[in-house]
């Protein structure tokens, strides 16, 4: 959680911090951590973890290895190994991420998709290659 270290100590190294008083409007790519404790308002990729403190609004779309949320995002949120919304967060959007966590004393409103990578198709079939479970329906 918050001031914790992950077993991904590399990832701290290069922690980048909105801070209270801060505003930042547009993209932004983070290769590490990133803590919002002020206002973000944009579209926020490749980062390793992403944790919106108490104070931390954001308006706009997150993608991360982890996400955990004290404050507010208002927006679609893409977790490739966990979220977890904290008592007093509050997640208004679309969510996917494998493993939710939402404490009691917590908002979420939007749709939910838990899915692993091993879940997600491998390719598309063309037309020209049958399925083998449609081939088998049909023989039957």
């Amino acid at each position: 959680m918050f001031g914790e270290k992950g077993g991904r100590g590399d990832a701290r190294e290069g922690m980048t911090l909105i801070s209270e008083d801060a505003f930042f409007h547009g993209a932004l790519v983070v290769k590490g951590s990133l803590r919002i404790e002020g206002a973000f308002e944009g579209d926020i990729s490749d980062a390793v973890d992403v944790e919106v403190g108490a104070k931390g609004r954001v308006v706009g779309n997150l993608a991360a290895e982890t996400v955990v949320v004290a404050g507010e995002v208002t927006g679609d949120i893409v977790a490739a190994r966990s979220l977890e919304i904290l008592p007093g967060g509050r997640v208004t959007g679309d969510i996917r991420t494998p493993k939710l966590k939402i404490d009691e004393g917590a908002f979420y409103e939007g749709a939910c998709s838990m899915s692993s990578d091993e879940d997600k198709p491998r390719r598309r079939r063309s037309r020209a290659e049958p399925d083998a479970a449609q081939s088998a329906d049909t023989v039957a």
